[in-house]
């Protein structure tokens, strides 16, 4: 399998894309932007309980910053919670701030903490992508997760999305005695597909997170992806599927020895059922959005020409090929997914008459 991409390029937002954020209230004025954090004066690596390099530092900014920066990230964490409303921000104050320089988007992670009961909660600063911006609509229009973020000419705030890391729960969860191993092999099916028809790459164990709701029968299991960096970037199918990846074995494993195909496939058609309902409800959304896509540049041509190939040889469908860049396949993509699940529909409706 080919790898992933390791310098992934930062695309910039077209106007198009900033005139979409606007209508659908995404570009909020925020009062710190992501090179301002770049101000910072030291800096300690960050250490989880166990004693592990997290590979995030916690930075310190000049003493004549502090104030400033403590009223300005919990204003955006006001914005981001509550729409603005400033009562909250009395109680609320700036734990730490963390830097993370693996991978590509090199973000900021804010902590901010609750005076009352110390309880805490995160947030995300980043550089605006025009292709992270894309997956995170898609996640929030397509997928049953709401997607809670802003943008500022070239600064990114997103929403902290809580979960065990998929690494972790694999590492620390995936061997406890009350496991539901059907249900998390299941859900595994579903998030696959998802990630799959509305291309987004890169879904290794650590970027995504495993949310567990426990129910008075069983426990619910809920994959949700965290980072939206390859959207729509990548040139190999493969890439696009959760299942290929080795640090998703354990998981996949369990889908082999619960699963036959055809448990599969129902499942497959039970989250494309679902995506298509999701997309009926929000069709001038996904239209718009998607068709700001098709004017955007957020791959390189050889990887486009890749794709279309190899998702014209899977679906056995043209169509593929006459797709100029990612935002076409994406549609395509949708579009295809729509007709072949409304066509498996009509087949077992008539099938039952």
């Amino acid at each position: 399998m080919n790898s992933i991409s390791k310098k992934k390029p930062i695309f910039p937002l077209i106007p198009r894309l900033r005139k979409y954020l606007k209508h659908y209230g995404r570009l909020q004025k925020v009062p710190v932007e992501y090179e301002d954090l770049l101000r910072f004066d030291n800096s300690i690596p960050l250490y989880d309980s166990k004693g592990n390099d997290t590979l995030w530092l916690s930075v310190f900014f000049p003493q004549d910053e502090m104030e400033f920066l403590n009223r300005a990230l919990t204003r955006i964490y006001a914005l981001l919670k509550t729409d603005g409303d400033e009562s909250v921000m009395q109680h609320l104050y700036v734990d730490r701030v963390d830097y993370c320089t693996f991978g590509n988007s090199k973000p900021f992670r804010v902590r901010i903490v609750n005076n009352f009961n110390d309880n805490f909660d995160y947030f995300y600063v980043k550089r605006a992508d025009s292709s992270r911006i894309y997956g995170l609509e898609l996640e929030h229009i397509l997928s049953p997760n709401r997607i809670n973020y802003m943008v500022h000419e070239e600064t990114l705030i997103e929403e902290h999305i809580a979960g065990i890391p998929g690494d972790m729960f694999i590492e620390n969860n995936l061997k406890e005695e009350n496991l539901n191993e059907i249900r998390l092999a299941k859900e595994f099916v579903k998030f696959n597909e998802r990630c799959f028809v509305r291309l987004l790459g890169d879904m290794r164990s650590y970027n995504y997170v495993v949310d567990i709701t426990p129910d008075f029968e069983e426990t619910h299991y809920r994959i949700r992806a965290i980072d939206f960096d390859q959207q729509s970037y990548e040139g190999k199918r493969s890439l696009y599927l959760p299942q290929y990846f080795k640090e998703n074995n354990p998981i996949v494993e369990l889908g082999i020895k619960h699963m036959t195909p055809e448990t599969v496939a129902q499942y497959q058609l039970e989250e494309r059922t679902l995506m298509a309902k999701r997309i009926k409800s929000a069709k001038h959304m996904i239209k718009d959005l998607v068709d700001t896509m098709a004017e955007d540049n957020i791959s390189e041509k050889g990887k486009i020409e890749m794709l279309k190939s190899e998702l014209a040889a899977h679906y056995k469908s043209d169509k593929f090929l006459k797709c100029k860049n990612m935002g076409d396949l994406v549609k395509t993509s949708l579009k295809h997914m729509i007709r072949s699940n409304h066509a498996h529909l009509k087949k077992m409706n008539s099938q039952s008459d």
